[in-house]
């Protein structure tokens, strides 16, 4: 069995807690000498070296030679190891107990907070999907729980373009009524900006995508770039020194991360990931999906990365099946237990983490041009001019243009310097890339498990893909995590590949059909769209999970088109079906809405435009200003596109509908470590079984 039938999971083990309470001392002395200078004010260090946070300190007690404490602590210590418990010489209560409850979960299974979303959103797809496919024969609508397809939407990355794409987007499928058959919308880098702003909107789902649109188009155009003033800046000075007094990592991800919350989400910069829960506490809305990755500082991302996923009820790594709540995430963990709770990071933060590939462009604009090998995204920044990042435009009109001097990068430098004692912390990809307490700290991996029970239905072999890809991508990709650092680096999922299929591909998910939505930069706008889609078919290969062949011959037969549809072989069981949009501007420049022609040369004007092969670069990656007009004519352009295919969308689902039907079997893998934890001869669950522990979901 090769490692790519793998999965890394984390063995149960047992750790033990020391409790120690600190009584009091007596005759606490600073010698003969000492306690005619000064009565002493005492207080007790306790230490374990082999534990993590291995040093507790009691409160010092002012001139007090009798001092009582009564403070309790509690060490989480590994049984494997000499633990030894060095202090001085008082009273104290000592327990030893072993540790019953962890703080992350270690299963391959949805979380109980998913599982019940699902069946929740089920009946109101059930329901959107008759009134969507009204007109359509009883036969083609489902007539059971089982008959209705779970549905994905994903975002890809491609900075503000893809964020204001994708804000056409979901408008479109918010107001065809799309969405309500979609129970999953999953993004990466800028998509998620646009899913942040979305539903952490006090307005939504109750309200439309099309008056928090208007409110984005009003923000970007204002450079956050602005904010960076020093008028600005010492709110961020401030959040940084009190994120680094509590002893977490910060690292400009932090900063860019406020520069994006406060340009899109101003007025809720205090708003968290869990309390977006409200917004599908009811299942009224998609359950949204975010992601980053983690990597290895010194290792490419094309070969080494973890995929992180996020929603409002848990963050993990599928991977290795550990996950957690929301409000853990960035706390201090050994051996799967917290050992220091920290406070939530904002939504904010997490916005920065998602798309942190951007923070390398501001690290430009502050006169840090150091360009390590290895990073396919600092080579592109290569060729980016000056003026793609900074326009003239860059100040507000009621700024004072001679201050624009403020903006170099010495001031900048000396600010970093003052802030961390040492600037090379924004020089180096590490200091660039997020960071966060390493919550699988102190773990027991054990690699010899599938990650899919279906691994024995996929068709097509590596070689197949590898031979329209680099055959040194994801050569790392089944090397684990190192549970014995501290700290591990997140960021942005875009510098592996662009769209975040990992996020549905997850067999328990149990995706019937996915409708992505893919931003990336090309060449121009006639270069072939599928370089991102082919390394999303390659990393379910190597992991073994169905995905529909995609041949990128499809368009020298077809030619550019604003989306292609991939579907499973004959035969092929729980592969879902792909319904591929590309950011391409074709029958938008004839149509002002699908089937409506434009008749006036301003109505003309207005759609003749390209994307990538545009001069003046409005939709350059790294633009992080949109005149209105500009966002204007990106909004509108994928809201047509997408409602210009409205009808593949529905046969799509019409085909998914059909094979529910056909396959009494399909349903979502659901299965727990304990389940494959053979290591000699891990076991496949069986389809029959999978169903059974899901309850047919």
């Amino acid at each position: 069995m090769s490692l790519s039938d793998h999965h890394i999971f984390v063995e149960q083990q047992i750790s033990h807690k020391l409790k120690a309470k600190v009584l009091r001392a007596e005759n606490v002395t600073k010698g003969p000498l000492g306690d005619l200078l000064d009565t002493p004010d005492p207080y007790v260090e306790l230490f374990i070296p082999t534990s993590p946070d291995s040093r507790k300190k009691t409160q010092h007690i002012d001139n007090n030679i009798n001092p009582e404490w009564n403070e309790a602590f509690e060490f989480i210590l590994d049984p494997n190891q000499n633990n030894v418990l060095k202090m001085t010489k008082v009273y104290l209560e000592l327990s030893l107990e072993e540790c019953t409850a962890i703080d992350l979960r270690f299963n391959l299974d949805l979380c109980p907070k998913e599982k019940l979303y699902k069946q929740h959103r089920l009946d109101r797809v059930m329901l959107g999907i008759k009134k969507l496919l009204h007109m359509e024969e009883p036969s083609s609508l489902p007539s059971s729980p089982h008959e209705v397809p779970v549905i994905a939407v994903l975002g890809s990355g491609g900075g503000f373009r893809a964020m204001v794409g994708f804000s056409g987007v979901m408008k479109a499928l918010y107001e065809s009524a799309v969405l309500d058959c979609v129970t999953y919308v999953a993004g990466l880098s800028g998509s998620t900006w646009y899913m942040s702003t979305l539903y952490s909107h006090p307005e939504f789902p109750t309200k439309g995508p099309e008056q928090i649109n208007h409110e984005l188009m009003n923000r970007v155009s204002n450079n956050p770039l602005r904010l960076l003033l020093p008028k600005h800046i010492t709110n961020y000075v401030q959040a940084l020194w009190s994120k680094k007094a509590a002893g977490q990592p910060v690292t400009f991800t932090d900063i860019f991360g406020m520069l994006i919350g406060e340009t899109l989400i101003p007025s809720r910069m205090d708003i968290k990931l869990s309390e977006l829960q409200e917004k599908i506490n009811e299942a009224q809305a998609p359950l949204p999906l975010f992601t980053c990755l983690h990597v290895k500082p010194d290792v490419s991302e094309l070969k080494f990365a973890d995929w992180v996923e996020f929603s409002p009820y848990e963050i993990g790594m599928a991977k290795y099946g550990t996950f957690m709540t929301p409000d853990l995430f960035g706390s201090k963990f050994v051996r799967g237990n917290v050992v220091k709770k920290h406070e939530e990071n904002p939504l904010h933060f997490l916005m920065g983490v998602w798309g942190s590939a951007f923070s390398i462009l501001f690290n430009r604009i502050l006169g840090f041009n150091d360009v390590p090998n290895g990073s396919t995204m600092e080579e592109e920044l290569e060729q980016i001019k000056p003026e793609h990042i900074v326009g003239e435009d860059s100040l507000d009109n009621d700024e004072d243009p001679h201050k624009e001097d403020e903006y170099q990068a010495s001031w900048m430098q000396r600010m970093v310097s003052s802030l961390f004692s040492d600037s090379v912390l924004f020089k180096t990809r590490e200091g660039r890339a997020g960071k966060v307490h390493n919550f699988m700290l102190g773990l027991n991996l054990n690699n010899d498990v599938p990650l899919s029970p279906f691994s024995e239905t996929i068709s097509l072999i590596e070689e197949e893909v590898d031979a329209v890809t680099d055959p040194f991508e994801f050569e790392h990709i089944y090397e684990p995590l190192d549970v014995k650092s501290k700290k591990i680096h997140v960021v942005d999922s875009g510098l592996t590949f662009n769209l975040p299929y990992p996020l549905i591909l997850r067999p328990q998910r149990g995706v019937d059909l996915i409708i992505s939505f893919d931003f990336s930069a090309r060449p121009s706008d006639t270069s072939p769209p599928f370089k991102e889609l082919l390394l999303a078919e390659k990393w379910a290969r190597m992991n073994k999970l169905p995905f529909p062949k995609i041949d990128p011959k499809v368009f020298d037969r077809e030619g550019m088109k604003e989306c292609y549809v991939f579907k499973p072989n004959q035969g092929e069981k729980n592969c879902p079906t792909v319904i591929h949009f590309v950011l391409v501007n074709i029958e938008f420049r004839t149509f002002k809405a699908p089937g409506v022609p434009r008749q006036t040369d301003k109505e003309r004007e207005f759609a003749d435009f390209d994307i990538f092969d545009d001069p003046e670069t409005p939709y350059s990656t790294f633009n992080f200003q949109y005149s209105n007009q500009a966002f204007t004519q990106l909004h509108d352009l994928m809201e047509f596109n997408t409602l210009n295919n409205i009808e593949v969308i529905k046969e799509g689902i019409k085909d998914s509908i059909l094979y529910r039907k056909e396959t009494p079997s399909r349903c979502s893998a659901s299965f727990s470590l304990s389940q494959v934890q053979n290591k000699k001869h891990p076991k496949r669950v069986s389809k029959g079984q999978a169903c059974h522990q899901a309850g047919g979901v």
